[in-house]
This record gives structure tokens, C-alpha cells and sequence, in this order.
């Protein structure tokens, strides 16, 4: 009997291009200390990239612990 299909994720595909940006999260947090989501948009010049490209990001480095979130929203390098 052939194994079932693997469950659909809601996490989607990740490119080499959501795992750059996931280090440039990362480093800007270690480079410019805690700080707000709006103040790390800027810091990576989030602006500038594709809709949603940047929460994207964020999320994925929060979810696989390389930021942490505290309890006021601030935002650390692990």
C-alpha cells in the first residue's frame, strides 16, 4: 500500500531569497539591539521590498527561533 501524501503546510515554499532575508533580519537585530517590528522594517529597508516579503520573513525567523518576541512586542536576536 503506497504511503498517504504528505499534509499541506499553510507555511508555503521557502526560496533562497526568504532565507536572505531572514539573516538580514537577524543580523539588523544584532547589529542595532531590541527593537520595535516598524523600527527593524527600517533598519532592513523593508520598504523596499515586495508586498509582504518582510513579515514574512520575520515570522519565519521567529518560528524557527532564531528572533524572539517579548510580551511588548519588542524584538531580539536568540
Amino acid at each position: 500500500m503506497p504511503m498517504p501524501p504528505p499534509k499541506p503546510t499553510t507555511e508555503g515554499r521557502r526560496d533562497r531569497q526568504t532565507f536572505h532575508e531572514m539573516g538580514q533580519v537577524v543580523r539588523a537585530l544584532e547589529a542595532n539591539g531590541p527593537s520595535s517590528p516598524e523600527e527593524l522594517a527600517a533598519h532592513v529597508g523593508a520598504t523596499y521590498w515586495e508586498e509582504h516579503r518582510f513579515q514574512r520573513a520575520l515570522d519565519l525567523a521567529v518560528t524557527d527561533g532564531l528572533v524572539s518576541r517579548a510580551g511588548d512586542g519588542t524584538l531580539h536576536p536568540v
